[in-house]
This record gives C-alpha cells, structure tokens and sequence, in this order.
C-alpha cells in the first residue's frame, strides 16, 4: 500500500489551514488525497475479518423500503448475496492489519486522544447504509471503485421509526460527488450524507471519538464513586418529634445535603480520569503476552537492533497528569519522559545501542504484557 504524505492528504492544505477553514465547519472533498491508493487488504481478507467473531461487524441490505441489519460474525453465505444491495462494515481494522494501523495514524496532525478507529466498508452495486448523520468528524477515503456521495446541512434530524439503523426520514441533498480510488471527502459531526456503491467498491472510514456530555459525566461519576473517601455518619441527637412520621424533614434533607456537598474533585482529578478514560481499550480488546517471550538479554539486543513498536490495540497518551496506558497510570521518571513523550507520538522508538537501562525495563514490563514488540526490519 502507497501511504499518503500530508502535502496531498489535505489537498495543499497545511493542518492548521484545515483546522481553521473546515475542521467542524464544514465539508472538504480532496482529489487524489492519496494517488494510487485502493486499499490496505483484499475483498476476501476483508470478508475474513468479517467472519471472525473477535472482529466486531455488521451487514446492512435494503430489500424495497426495509432496511436489515446482521451483526458479525458473519458467514460466507451473507456475504455473497446477490439479490438486494448490501453492504459489510468492519470496524476496528487497524487493531487487525497494520498497514490499516499505519493509515489511520497518518491522520495524527489530528490529536491521538480524538482518534478512534479505521473502518472499511464493501459494497455491492447500490449498497449502502441509507441517508444518516454522524456524531463525529469522519474522513471518508475511496478505496477500490467509485462511490457516490451525497451530503446536506439539513436541520432535519428526524429519523425513520422501527428502522434497525438511524435513517433519516427526510433527505434533500445539496452535493453530489463521485469518489474514485484515492478520493478523500471530509465531513464535520451532524452533516448529512448518503454513500451508494457504484459497482463493487471499498470506503475507508477514519472517525473520531466525540463522547456525549451524558457519557462524559456518568463515567467520572463512575470513576470518582471508587475514590470517595466520606467521613461521619448521620445522627440527629437533636431529634424533635414529628407531626407525620412518613415524611422526610427538612432538616434531614439539610443534614444529608451536607455531607454530599464534601464531594470534590480538583482539576487533577479530571486530567487522571480523562487519562484513563481516553486510553481504556475497548471491551472486544484483550492483548496476548508473548507465547515464547525473549529473554531480557535478547530483548535489549532486539531493540537495539530494530527499534520498539507499541501494539496496535496499545493507547499510550499524556498530559499533565502523566502518562496512561491501556485505562492505567504509568510512573515515569522525569529523565525517560522525553523518550516516553517520543513513544507516545510516533508509537515506536528508534534502534540504537544507548537506550536507558531505565527505558528498557519499562519496554520489557510493557512487552511481557503484549502492549508493544520489538519492530521486525526496522532499522
């Protein structure tokens, strides 16, 4: 696979043109955003991760004006269907393929801590998953064949009732766009669109993490519950004796009002939560520890020799709470922080004999774990 170069990804654009002009603004269609491109896996490889039931999926058809939706593993059977359009979405391709892993990553001028996953899309003739808006910014990449784009600012959001997918009732498009292989077309969060198959094609999705302000606050409620550490208990050695025994007083209410108003968290607390929350893998994901682990020894001459790479399903990010891995915090010390900073932006280390003996116990630990390697060719 040919990976794109910046110069071209964004069209001429440099990423703070982009952020400025389009970036949640508005739509950007980008010719030959990466020349030569059609693909990072084959049809049938494809349809192999579809049918693998760790690999999440789902398969939509239409048949007249009833919409189906099959979530994976699916079977060969489904996927040669002939007779209505349809179409099979994988997701999570990059925690699978790691030329996948390379593309999604070539959208880092974008921060780690907002990118979410590659998904690829096959279609037949006509397939598609109906007109829909999304929550987030997605990057739409034409792999092999064409497919047809239509978009709209619409405020119309009402969905079709009953349907197994979000299917917009009413959609009056304003752009009409044929992609061919290499295309790229930008969308921002709430824009509509519709994408139909011209002939047998491949879309390649790169979305965004967009959490809902529901979700942000049940999860840190979530998060805080496991670190409140309330003193005292209720009393009322004052009790006076009440009208109507059934009803909850005042002072009660005022009493138990109190104490939950000793509930605080501190801006430390949200960057540790954000850490953890960000970088938590998904429920599908588990990692494997080496089944034939390398000595420490051959370890250290591995990585001095071809570099280090974090795992695909590894999401190592920082701020000013430090560093988290996999939803947990990792002690670093200020001296590797550099080298970690570096781990976490380009998710490898280079080769070289004068890595920290620090560096490679921590590298070790995380490799013991299945949360990195050392690289294979990569000198």
């Amino acid at each position: 696979m040919k990976l794109p170069a910046l110069d071209t990804l964004l069209g001429g654009l440099t990423p703070r043109q982009f952020f400025e002009e389009y970036w949640q603004k508005k739509p950007l269609l980008i010719r030959q955003a990466v020349p030569g491109f059609t693909g990072v896996l084959s049809r049938d490889e494809l349809f192999d991760l579809a049918c693998d039931p760790d690999v999440e999926s789902r398969h939509v058809s239409r048949h007249g004006e009833e919409w189906r939706l099959e979530r994976g593993p699916q079977t060969r059977g489904r996927l040669r269907g002939k007779r209505n359009p349809w179409t099979v979405l994988v997701q999570g391709v990059n925690l699978w393929v790691p030329e996948g892993d390379r593309l999604l990553h070539h959208f880092d001028f974008i921060p780690q801590a907002r990118l979410d996953d590659l998904m690829i899309s096959y279609a037949v003739d006509g397939g598609g998953v109906g007109p829909h808006f999304d929550n987030y910014d997605v990057f739409l990449l034409q792999g092999m064949g064409q497919r047809r784009w239509l978009i709209s600012d619409q405020d119309d959001r009402t969905l079709v009732e009953g349907a197994p997918l979000r299917i917009l009732q009413d959609f009056h498009p304003t752009h009409d766009w044929v992609l061919d292989p290499g295309d790229m077309l930008y969308l921002p969060p709430h824009w509509a669109h519709n994408g139909i198959a011209i002939g047998e094609c491949t879309t390649y999705s790169i979305g965004f993490r967009s959490p809902t302000a529901q979700e942000l606050g049940a999860e840190f409620l979530g998060w805080l519950q496991e670190r409140l550490d309330l003193q005292g208990l209720y009393a009322d050695p004052d009790l006076q004796p009440q009208a109507h025994s059934a009803e909850i007083a005042p002072r009660m209410i005022d009493q138990i009002e109190g104490m939950l108003a000793r509930i605080r968290w501190s801006r430390r607390d949200v960057a540790e939560f954000v850490g953890e929350y960000l970088t938590e893998p998904k429920a599908h994901v588990f990692f494997d520890p080496p089944e034939d682990p390398l000595t420490r020894m051959a370890f250290e001459r591995a990585v001095a020799t071809c570099g280090y790479a974090l795992d695909p399903r590894t999401l190592l990010l920082f701020s000013e709470a430090g560093f988290h891995l996999n939803g947990e915090a990792v002690a670093v010390a200020a001296e590797l922080s550099p080298l970690i900073v570096e781990l976490a932006d380009r998710r490898r280390i280079g080769a070289t004999s004068n890595h920290p003996p620090a560096l490679l116990e921590l590298l070790y630990a995380w490799y013991c774990d299945g949360f990195g390697t050392p690289e294979q060719g990569h000198g």
